[in-house]
């Protein structure tokens, strides 16, 4: 999948393009692990299965990740999630915004399923991870939905709730220090204010509170029949 960037760097501001070939979307990253089996048990209430493994790491097809300012699903049961996106290029790791955009009605017959049925939105921005691997941790991570004609504040948290990206590659990769080339992996997320529902549209944000600087990043959803 072909994605361009505008790699917001100060005086050193350029245009990145990139082709993703391996996506992984690491589920169940956050920092609190009573927190996590705590939310393992309300969900697994619902129908939704337990996890094989803390993290988690899923596979979804790289070309369901899409800069496009609207995406279609269907039916009314889907919504979005703000994570961290880290990807490769040219050797170096860089961090954007995606939204683990999720049919929460599969999601109880199968989490898997349900990630690859929708599309990954991305944003267009990106940093280069080294200019804020030092104060990581700080950067909040925040979401608003539209609803009842109004801009709500969806998430809101800072990334030291959240594995880190080198910690999750490790994971993955069998104590890795990096992704290879041409991967992408999306890094988790913080919980829904009020809880989990759909929306007609979905914003998301990535804040540097040293810098003042934010990636940002928004998408319109078009819901489509869902025909027995």
């Amino acid at each position: 999948m072909k994605l361009s960037f505008q790699i917001d760097a100060g005086a050193q501001s350029r245009q990145l393009a990139v082709d993703i070939d391996s996506f992984i979307v690491a589920g169940w990253a956050g920092r609190d692990l009573a927190a996590i089996e705590h939310h393992i048990e309300e969900l697994a209430a619902l129908g939704v299965p337990r996890p094989s493994a803390v993290p988690l790491y899923y596979r979804v097809a790289e070309n369901q990740l899409s800069q496009a300012p609207r995406i279609q699903v269907v039916g009314p049961h889907s919504s979005g999630e703000v994570e961290t996106l880290v990807f490769m290029a040219d050797s170096e790791m860089y961090v954007s915004l995606t939204s683990d955009h999720t049919d929460r009605k599969l999601e109880s017959h199968s989490v898997a399923l349900s990630k690859q049925l929708c599309a990954k939105p991305v944003a267009t921005t990106a940093w280069r991870f080294a200019d804020v691997a030092d104060h990581w941790d700080e950067l909040v991570i925040r979401s608003y939905i539209q609803e009842n004609g109004s801009q709500v504040l969806y998430q809101e948290g800072t990334l030291n709730a959240l594995r880190t990206p080198s910690d999750l590659i490790a994971g993955y990769h069998a104590g890795g220090a990096a992704l290879p080339q041409s991967a992408a992996m999306s890094c988790g997320n913080v919980g829904a204010i009020g809880g989990i529902r759909p929306a007609s549209s979905f914003i998301m944000e990535l804040f540097d509170p040293c810098t003042k600087r934010s990636l940002r990043h928004h998408y319109d959803i078009d819901v489509l029949p869902e025909v027995a």
